[in-house]
């Protein structure tokens, strides 16, 4: 890599890669793209957008499903009595319809 003879400079390319340019050079001038190229790239990636928002909103539609679920069943799961709070104060209602007195 290191050549010091005096007929080489620093800024003159090396054979080899000339060479290998000329051919990339080559390769390249052979490429041609589809005539429909773009055409179908964005349509690809219209299709993976569409599928991840309809991803995204079948998750949502989950999850918030789910805790709503979730939420009603622990509702659900509350004692029916009356608890501490509610417990000897004020008057109760019997199951006549009459009032009872505390005591």
């Amino acid at each position: 890599m290191n050549d010091t003879s005096p007929d080489r400079t620093e800024h003159e390319p090396d054979r080899t890669e000339q060479e290998l340019r000329e051919a990339l050079e080559a390769l390249a001038g052979g490429v041609h793209p589809a005539p429909d190229a773009y055409r179908t790239a964005r349509g690809d990636w219209v299709r993976r957008e569409r599928r991840r928002r309809l991803v995204l909103a079948v998750l949502i539609a989950v999850v918030f499903t789910l805790a709503t679920l979730i939420g009603l069943w622990v509702l659900n799961q509350a004692p029916s009595e009356p608890g501490v709070i509610f417990s000897g104060t004020g008057n109760q209602v019997t199951s006549s319809g009459a009032a009872a007195v505390p005591g």
